[in-house]
């Protein structure tokens, strides 16, 4: 496996992933929030005019992760700003806050291991896109937040324009994007579905299929698209999944856009790309 992870770092050096100058302006209204709830008796009155995507973001992390080391600016996770998956030229927020498709709401400051939450709403389709970024430090708390939210036993909600929207477990899509941190530790917690609601997933790190898929199979979710292999989880993977997802498109659909986009970000074939995001059991 180091020599795998080895491979996935120099690729990144290689084609040179730039970070862009995307800091949290001062006009970026901010401000803290309650932790993720995780009470199942507690009611809840959510807008479902609305759907929600909910992308868990677990920082590239130089320090804590077991990943061969990436330049230093790009790998410390504890600075959102710069970081490999956020504020890099393909990182979450960056790179949606550029997209045509996903309007810029807000930018939260949360707690000391949620560093921040971007929301953005699709400019033609109902719903709302929510993004955190978890320091690097705690990618197990992000994993273990991403797994119960794929099971319903998660949920939370955000007040936003008026409406109570849902997060995690009350996400029609749940996204983990990031560093597999299941090659680093294990995850005892079992993930039974609590609700019946069988929700969308798209897991973007390497080998996510083969180390997911253990932790899953009493979630009763529906995985859009997982790896097979080594890969680079940036931004445009994702957001062109999601341009077909909030159309409607099928499956087959949806993962061909993926395929597209890592092809053409990566420069490699599309045949290899499909062959790295599959979708399904």
């Amino acid at each position: 496996m180091k020599k795998q992870t080895f491979l996935i770092a120099l690729l990144i050096l290689v084609l040179g992933f730039g970070c862009g100058h995307s800091p949290l302006h001062e006009t970026d209204e901010t401000k803290s929030i309650d932790p993720l709830k995780n009470d199942k008796k507690v009611e809840y009155n959510v807008d479902t005019t609305f759907k929600t995507i909910h992308i868990f973001v677990a920082l590239c992390d130089n320090r804590f992760q077991g990943i061969v080391p990436v330049p230093e600016k790009i790998g410390n996770g504890q600075n959102p700003n710069a970081n490999l998956y956020w504020g890099c030229g393909y990182g979450i927020r960056t790179y949606f806050k550029k997209s045509s498709e996903w309007k810029w709401l807000k930018t939260y400051k949360l707690d000391s291991i949620r560093l921040e939450r971007i929301v953005f709403q699709h400019v033609s389709q109902k719903y709302y896109l929510i993004a955190d970024a978890y320091d690097g430090e705690f990618i197990k708390n992000c994993t273990l937040d991403f797994l119960n939210s794929s099971s319903g036993n998660l949920k939370d909600t955000l007040h936003i324009e008026n409406k109570v929207i849902g997060l995690a477990g009350f996400s029609s899509l749940i996204a983990y994007i990031g560093h597999d941190g299941l090659m680093d530790f294990e995850i005892t917690e079992k993930f039974s579905n609590s609700d019946g609601i069988t929700r969308d997933l798209i897991i973007l790190a390497c080998y996510s299929k083969y180390y997911f898929s253990q932790h899953l199979k009493e979630a009763q979710v529906n995985p859009l698209i997982w790896t097979t292999g080594l890969m680079c989880p940036e931004a445009y993977t994702i957001h062109d999944a999601l341009t077909g997802y909030v159309k409607g498109e099928t499956v087959p659909q949806i993962r061909q856009r993926a395929a597209a986009a890592y092809s053409k970000y990566l420069h490699c074939t599309e045949k290899a790309a499909r062959n790295l995001l599959v979708t399904g059991w």
